[in-house]
């Protein structure tokens, strides 16, 4: 969701005649756009900001604004721990991001816009209008031009006790169907070559005015797909009690929907789900896993876990290694619980676990998932894969894949015949690394796998 903030926020910007700058300090504006999930985050934040104190006084034309859930949450106080601030945007106001920018620039002082949501209204009482949201497209702002997500709902309604996203990012809203298609087909027209439907929960995704849900808006993408260049359909993040037999079937019979389920568990305890209020129980949570592996084949899961939170015990514990075991992830994000001011968890419970516990058991946890990955992916060895080929990989020039390669072989040019290190993905999410010249980017390719890592394989 923040990639595709950034975006947005960059089509904009440069549909206003601007362009992205080669550093921060050849900048005009800078802008950072922010996430309020842990506090890490919000710490990264505030000490770049620091960082910068220095230059907005040499520089004080520059512009320097904070953007998305953390100036949602912290708003004002934004201002007060870093006075220099010009301009303080919620998630939901992308596209008054030129306007705001030229009433700095006319010397109007900072700027304040929260998310339409949030301002004054009760937890639901929203207007039912997509206004604020701009989903005009810029190729050129795309980190891959043959990728993009697709924005299907806004907000969400789960309110789990440790989690501030409803409170930064607003309640539940589904776009409607009309838009998300217009939207996929300009995609599709500027070269895009797979999309991601995301929303915070996508599973419950529902246009009240057609009654179209998720399995029924992918059936929709795929006739898409049957008269365009669209090669692949992935949808994140799912919640379990969202998710039917419909849309396991969709993915199973629908071609260009990929077999790829992000399905956050959070603990495998029941007492901690409870305490989360997740809303479901270990046992429903096994439910849905066995049915996507019983019904659509060669899928793959991928799950998130929280450790440590208010009163996990060992035993709340010992019960998330065992999901872990049993479920066999493709991979999981696992994290130590942060205490987020303004949440339930945050009310209610003391943060009781000592970060010293906290940290052994997220590695605990991750040597689990990190030996489940590593015996899953080994298993492609010696096996073909499709995937579509993004680009160069991040490690291309430092990352030898059979031993013994000269150092030179990998040549960072332009030539669409240079043979670069590139990357894509499997239908099922699986990264693959190969050597093949640069002309193969943007397209589907067939790669004979030689070597894995828990995250990665290797083909040629």
């Amino acid at each position: 969701m923040n990639v595709l903030d950034s975006e947005l926020m960059i089509a904009a910007l440069l549909r206003e005649g601007y362009s992205l700058a080669e550093s921060m300090k050849k900048a005009d504006i800078i802008l950072f756009n922010t996430c309020s999930i842990r506090q890490h985050a919000e710490d990264k934040i505030y000490s770049a900001l620091g960082r910068l104190r220095l230059v907005k006084e040499a520089h004080p034309e520059k512009i320097i604004g904070v953007m998305g859930c953390m100036a949602q949450k912290d708003n004002s106080l934004i201002f007060k721990r870093a006075p220099f601030v010009d301009l303080v945007l919620g998630p939901g106001q992308i596209a008054r991001l030129p306007e705001l920018i030229e009433k700095i620039r006319a010397g109007q002082g900072p700027q304040m816009e929260l998310s339409l949501e949030r301002r004054g209204r009760g937890r639901h009482e929203v207007e039912d209008s997509f206004d604020f949201y701009d989903p005009m497209r810029e190729a050129t702002a795309r980190l891959n031009p043959f990728m993009a997500y697709v924005r299907i709902m806004f907000g969400c309604d789960q309110f789990c006790t440790y989690c501030i996203v409803p409170y930064v990012r607003g309640p539940e809203q589904s776009r409607p169907v009309g838009e998300i298609l217009a939207e996929i087909r300009q995609l599709v027209d500027q070269g895009c070559r797979e999309i991601t439907l995301i929303g915070q929960t996508v599973s419950k995704y529902h246009d009240k005015t057609s009654g179209t849900s998720l399995s029924g808006l992918l059936e929709m993408c795929e006739r898409i797909a049957e008269t365009t260049n669209l090669e692949r359909i992935r949808f994140v993040t799912s919640h379990p009690n969202s998710m039917t037999t419909d849309l396991f079937e969709a993915v199973r019979d629908l071609p260009h929907v990929m077999p790829y389920f992000h399905v956050p568990a959070q603990s495998g305890s029941n007492a901690q789900l409870k305490k989360m209020n997740r809303g479901y129980s270990v046992e429903k949570y096994r439910e849905v896993c066995h049915q996507i592996y019983e019904t659509v084949p060669g899928a793959a899961i991928t799950s998130d876990f929280i450790v440590g939170f208010c009163d996990e015990s060992e035993d709340d514990f010992q019960q998330t290694i065992q999901l872990v075991e049993d479920i066999r992830f493709k991979n999981s994000f696992i994290f130590k619980f942060s205490p987020r001011e303004g949440t339930k968890a945050y009310e209610l419970w003391e943060d009781n676990i000592p970060d010293e516990v906290k940290r052994r058991r997220n590695n605990e946890l991750l040597a689990v998932q990190n030996r489940i990955s590593t015996e899953d992916s080994e298993k492609f060895i010696g096996q073909e894969v499709e995937i579509l080929v993004e680009g160069t990989s991040k490690n291309a020039n430092k990352l030898t894949i059979l031993e013994g390669q000269d150092s030179n072989f990998y040549e960072n040019s332009h030539d669409p015949n240079a043979i670069l290190q590139l990357t894509g993905r499997t239908p099922c999410d699986r990264i693959v690394v190969f050597d093949g010249p640069r002309s193969l980017i943007g397209e589907i390719k067939k790669v004979k796998i030689v070597k894995a890592s828990p995250f990665t394989l290797f083909g040629e």
